[in-house]
């Protein structure tokens, strides 16, 4: 850890030495933690307003309008995944700066799209570098967090993340209401702008690799893409996104076919604001109990969650249904990086957060394909059980998988070798 990060001595009236408790929230963490925050706002906030864009200015159909929405995650996925291998070899700072840079300039570009062909380009280029700096930030921020206060830490900066998701969408309907596309664009560059002061402002721990890591690294493998020691929870990652996303894309379809309109506009307010209470609860568990604490209850409120969400017919119960969502899905999203981090050896982090984080948005791509074809078979009460189902897979799976034998030993060289 750098200076920041690092525990003080000090003496007290005895003239003892004594050891205060590292600082969690130390510029770097805080810097670090607001970037991202503004990363993730901008894309939910231009994620829930470029569709209408496409069909309001460039007369795009309905496929198409979804299509300019989702190429940018095909962006971010590729993105992801090379830099997951490149950013230890060539630098964190480096990948932040370019990263910031190419995500200002293709931000830049929305101010030209005079075709649908163009709008696909520049979302894709802006989901690029999306995921460049994305990754980037998570990476850095577990050089920012002490060791002892890992689980705490990066729920406290999954916050950013979930406060974003709450209130970039809302900030996007109420720009396209009192303000047009180019106001709105005008808005995020200066965000951004905001950003590359606090980049250059934040002090970034690079990873000291040896000759032979270097050379590893540098290879065109598997390996060198994704991290086998994550693979476990990535896969459950994938299923718990999967299963989240029938939230995600159906909800207002099916508040609608229920006359429960009002009450899912506040849905993904409870959503946020429990997770915001709760999370750096979790935190604490997770570092004083070990993760077992709180990934088991994430699968059984998500499932639980989903359940009542398919049996629904009140306000009530739609809101407890969200809150429950909320306990679980977000509460997971967070404590399943904690366990990459804790899993992996420095050097391999980033490849490690790329391979999970990939597997959250594979998860959250592929399931309303998978469960929009199913729904031609099937009601949304039956769909949402469905999804709860798969909630209580991920139970099960991690159970047999990694529950039953995880520690809370620290991951090193020789712990590694060893297993």
């Amino acid at each position: 850890m750098h200076g920041s990060c690092k525990e003080t001595q000090n003496e007290n009236g005895d003239g003892v030495i004594v050891m205060s408790k590292s600082s969690l929230f130390n510029k770097d963490f805080v810097l670090d933690t607001g970037i991202n925050f503004v990363v993730y706002l901008i894309y939910y906030l231009l994620m829930v307003i470029i569709a209408v864009v496409a069909k309001e200015q460039l007369n795009a159909s309905l496929s198409e309008a979804g299509l300019a929405s989702g190429i940018f995650i095909l962006g971010t996925l590729i993105a992801r995944l090379q830099l997951g291998k490149e950013i230890e070899l060539y630098g964190r700072k480096k990948a932040l700066y370019f990263g910031i840079i190419f995500y200002l300039v293709t931000t830049l570009m929305y101010f030209y799209i005079p075709s649908l062909a163009v709008m696909f380009a520049v979302r894709f280029l802006n989901g690029m570098a999306y995921g460049v700096i994305s990754t980037a930030t998570n990476t850095i921020i577990a050089s920012c967090i002490p060791e002892e206060r890992r689980g705490e830490g990066i729920n406290y900066y999954g916050l950013s993340t979930s406060l974003a998701a709450a209130i970039g969408p809302f900030l996007g309907m109420l720009l396209m209401l009192v303000a047009n596309f180019s106001v709105i664009i005008i808005t995020c560059v200066a965000l951004i702008l905001l950003c590359v002061v606090g980049c250059f402002a934040l002090t970034i721990k690079e990873m000291d690799l040896t000759h032979e890591q270097r050379k590893q690294m540098k290879k065109y493998t598997l390996d060198n893409y994704v991290e086998s020691r994550v693979m476990v929870i990535s896969c459950i990652g994938f299923l718990m996104g999967f299963a989240y996303s029938s939230v995600l894309s159906f909800l207002a379809a099916y508040t609608r076919e229920i006359n429960l309109v009002d009450a899912g506009t506040f849905f993904f307010v409870v959503y946020a604001v429990i997770i915001t209470v709760t999370r750096p609860v979790t935190g604490v568990i997770f570092d004083r109990k070990g993760e077992n604490y709180v990934l088991y209850p994430c699968y059984l409120f998500l499932a639980a969650g989903l359940f009542l969400l398919s049996v629904t017919g009140s306000s009530a119960t739609l809101l407890l249904s969200g809150a429950l969502v909320g306990l679980g899905y977000g509460t997971f999203m967070s404590n399943g990086q904690a366990v990459c981090i804790k899993l992996t050896l420095p050097h391999r982090i980033s490849v490690a957060l790329s391979t999970y984080f990939v597997a959250l948005d594979l998860g959250i791509g592929v399931g309303p394909y998978v469960l929009g074809s199913l729904r031609d078979f099937m009601p949304f009460e039956q769909l949402y059980a469905v999804a709860g189902g798969i909630a209580v897979i991920c139970f099960i799976l991690y159970f047999l998988f990694y529950g039953r034998k995880a520690g809370r030993r620290p991951i090193t060289e020789e712990t590694i070798n060893t297993d």
